[in-house]
């Protein structure tokens, strides 16, 4: 890790921070904050040299989203804010207050956005598809599917107050923590403590879009995450040039949006019913969301904008479809070889019966000719969903129990133990 930052450093990619993660084998770099667009290509940057200083011990650098079953998937957390071309922080209240006089623009600037989350969460989670993260999403310090915010204790009855009438300026209070140890120092806990089960939470000064995949490019997320926040903006300076007052729109925006604020637990097996009843976007299945690009009021907003037009669109869901079925054609490809040349032989030379291997390889075979068969694009996706969720996960779990009686010296692919644990060097 030392090693992939002092590389990074010498291509002026400031990764401040590393530390190990709570998987075995599983660690995290940070950045400094800069522009979306330098950070999105440092980023793509940083995963490569990764790869390539790995590969120089004899390593290997995963960044799947669920490389591993039953183990912590991996992620990137989006710290995304917004500030004006003079510095003022427009997610920082005191900063924003300060450099404008206006501390009415901080709940305004709060209710385009949550108002955009609400209305655009289908985008967000759009962004956020890929085979890997149909797996993540949902547990192990992933957010689950269902696109809210959390916006903390005290900010969320600020907003609420200012939506009701009584407005005045947002100034979070710290709390303070005795540690219970005499020579330790009084801690103050800020207002945000950053809901690790929330996709999208205010964590000061910033919100971090926690549930992106390890493996995914950033660019259409912080695209997708300027576009809602200028659409709403957009709206907001349409009404007051038409003579409402800038409070009273984003007071009705807040009571018309407020929903999409939720603080308590995402991983709460009733929240994704709540969720339904309460009309939150939630789409468990990533090539569903995929499909939202095309969506009428998608595809009008970006036009709007001058983003992306029709056919630029509906371009950028084929290619993300074709990816997701890629990604599961590899997969199985892989899975089908590392059954017919490792764990059947294994289990032959163990004496151990193969045939529920044979059958699964069979299983897998006819629905990747399945797949292959589809009318279009988008039902070939739905059954690459399928074939990764659903049939790969039988099929492995065959394979596990035939590993789980095959004697070690048989067994030719890496076990679990050697793969988690080969930072201990016992396993070298």
């Amino acid at each position: 890790m030392k090693e992939i930052q002092e590389q990074c450093y010498k291509l002026g990619i400031p990764l401040k921070t590393r530390h190990r993660e709570v998987a075995p084998n599983q660690y995290e770099f940070a950045p400094l904050f800069g522009s979306v667009i330098t950070q999105t290509d440092q980023n793509l940057m940083v995963m490569q040299i990764a790869e390539e200083v790995a590969r120089k011990h004899d390593l290997a650098c995963l960044l799947q989203e669920k490389p591993f079953a039953g183990v912590n998937g991996s992620g990137k957390h989006n710290n995304w804010s917004i500030s004006t071309l003079c510095g003022a922080q427009l997610l920082n209240p005191g900063d924003l207050t300060a450099k404008s006089g206006n501390p009415n623009l901080f709940p305004i600037v709060m209710a385009a956005l949550v108002a955009g989350v609400d209305e655009y969460g289908d985008l967000m989670r759009l962004a956020i598809s890929s085979p890997g993260n149909d797996f993540r999403l949902g547990a192990m310090e992933a957010p689950p599917s269902v696109i809210s915010t959390y916006l903390g204790t005290q900010m969320t009855a600020y907003l609420k107050d200012f939506s009701e009438g009584n407005v005045y300026e947002y100034k979070p209070a710290t709390s303070p923590i005795n540690l219970g140890v005499d020579i330790m120092p009084i801690v103050h806990a800020p207002a945000e403590d950053r809901n690790r089960t929330s996709p999208f939470p205010y964590g000061g000064h910033r919100f971090e879009f926690r549930a992106v995949g390890s493996s995914q490019n950033v660019s259409l997320v912080n695209t997708v995450l300027n576009a809602l926040t200028a659409k709403k903006f957009s709206e907001i300076s349409a009404r007051i040039e038409a003579g409402e007052d800038a409070v009273a729109v984003a007071q009705d925006m807040l009571k018309k949006h407020f929903k999409v604020v939720f603080n308590g637990n995402g991983y709460d097996p009733a929240w994704p019913a709540k969720a339904d009843e309460l009309g939150i976007t939630h789409i468990d299945s990533g090539v569903e969301a995929i499909d939202k690009f095309v969506a009428e009021k998608n595809v009008k907003m970006f036009e709007s904008l001058g983003i992306f037009d029709a056919m630029e669109c509906a371009a950028r869901r084929s290619i993300l479809l074709d990816l997701y079925v890629g990604t599961i054609e590899m997969e199985v490809g892989c899975m089908i070889d590392m059954i017919n040349q490792h764990a059947i032989p294994s289990a032959k030379a163990a004496g151990i019966d193969t045939a529920g291997m044979a059958a699964g390889v069979s299983k897998l075979e006819a629905a990747l000719k399945e797949m292959h068969a589809a009318s279009d694009e988008y039902e070939a996706a739905k059954l690459a969903r399928v074939l990764r969720l659903d049939t790969m996960v039988e099929v492995r779990k065959v394979v596990d129990d035939v590993e789980a009686i095959c004697p070690a010296d048989k067994w030719t692919i890496a076990t679990y133990k050697e793969l988690l644990f080969v930072d201990t060097g016992k396993f070298k």
